[in-house]
């Protein structure tokens, strides 16, 4: 079997979860069947690299996204079944099955629908993507859905998808990349942070859907000892950027102890920072499954998570972790629970290595990437023998 992989994101340029999960499952893929790597962005080998119309580049990036897929899927042909990711790729999965003959399988990482916050950062684009995303769930002929949580969500949200073509693949994590680092390593203590005192430990995109703003009301809250180190940059519009530094420079005025680095970090230094913290906090307000929870699990460390979409898949509450009920009526009430949660793990370090060892046990049984690219390949074959069978 050959099939035509279709991303926005691909190595050297990864940027969230949807780019590692493709990473990963080419990486397992190519032991099964070929894959032909189509993705966006700068030059590189191993992949074919689709640019936008240049006519387009004044234009809505939404829109110069539109002219990159149609070169995508113009170049996909010769292959057995196309499998795009997110919106970015949807039309191109869409048209390059059209075109050439063979099935469309579409992987949704999120839902437009679920994040009306991205209208800030694309404007008008916002109904683009989203337009772009409802047809390419309209016509895929199967749907994979990265958590439980997310197929329930697509079905939601897009009532006329077939729920038979919905089939769950859940991401995964490398824990051959992601493990307990030796300590002390250098990456805290050249902030300055304290690697014998509690710390706690956030990393992601400063967006509305990962909650930074919620988890640093929180930590307004957090025991005085207990340290935050945000690991946090990216931010995807400068009103939230602004946002983010006024309520860094209030926190930091009103207790102290926070550290936070705005470079994206290698990953050896990012696996000591997870190594390290007492508890790693995932504040998100919606996350499909939210593969950075399995990355500091795999490090052996506890996890504070919201218990939004797939999360309460990865994190076992009271296990590997805790769960924090998030309610968007009760923002107030869901940073406080987040604070208590955090202090009563980072009081009682014990119970959080334990948590931490279950973690990472909890990743190498359940979160394999190879068996997550034979679940994926399931998924081709039927879709290859369904769209055979019409």
């Amino acid at each position: 079997m050959r099939v035509a992989m279709m991303t926005r994101e691909y190595p050297p340029e990864i940027y969230g979860g949807a780019g590692v999960h493709v990473t990963e499952l080419v990486a397992q893929l190519t032991r099964l069947c070929e894959v032909d790597v189509h993705c966006m962005g700068v030059p590189r080998e191993g992949a074919l690299v689709h640019q936008p119309d240049p006519a387009l580049a004044s234009t809505n990036p939404a829109l110069a996204t539109l002219s990159a897929e149609l070169r995508m899927a113009a170049a996909a042909g010769g292959v057995d079944v196309v499998h795009s990711h997110t919106w970015y790729t949807g039309l191109a999965g869409h048209l390059a099955g059209e075109l050439h003959g063979v099935p469309h399988v579409l992987t949704a990482h999120s839902l437009e629908p679920r994040r009306p916050w991205k209208a800030e950062q694309l404007g008008a684009g916002y109904r683009i993507s989203s337009w772009s995303e409802a047809n390419a769930v309209r016509h895929a002929d199967a749907i994979v859905a990265v958590s439980a949580g997310m197929r329930a969500d697509l079905l939601d949200a897009y009532p006329f998808a077939d729920p038979g073509r919905v089939h769950v693949v859940r991401n995964g994590i490398d824990t051959d990349v992601w493990y307990p680092a030796e300590l002390p390593g250098t990456a805290l203590t050249e902030l300055g942070v304290d690697v014998d005192a509690p710390i706690a430990v956030f990393v992601g995109r400063i967006t509305r859907q990962k909650g930074v703003a919620h988890l640093i009301a929180a930590a307004h809250d957090f025991d005085p000892d207990v340290q935050l180190v945000l690991c946090a940059g990216a931010p995807d519009t400068p009103e939230i950027a602004a946002e983010t530094e006024r309520a860094v420079a209030a926190l930091s005025s009103a207790r102290g102890n926070v550290f936070w680095v705005r470079e994206m970090l290698p990953t050896a230094r990012l696996r000591e920072i997870l190594t390290a913290a007492t508890a790693f906090v995932c504040p998100s307000v919606y996350e499909p499954l939210g593969i950075v929870n399995l990355e500091a699990m795999a490090t052996e460390t506890a996890v504070v998570a919201s218990d939004v979409g797939g999360i309460p898949e990865v994190v076992e509450d009271g296990v590997t972790g805790r769960l924090v009920h998030y309610n968007s009526y009760e923002p107030a009430a869901f940073e406080h629970a987040l604070a208590t949660a955090v202090n009563e793990v980072c009081a009682d370090r014990a119970a959080a290595r334990a948590m931490g060892r279950a973690g990472r046990v909890r990743a190498i049984a359940e979160f394999s990437w190879s068996q997550i690219a034979r679940q994926t390949m399931d998924v081709y074959e039927a879709a290859v023998a369904g769209y055979r069978g019409r």
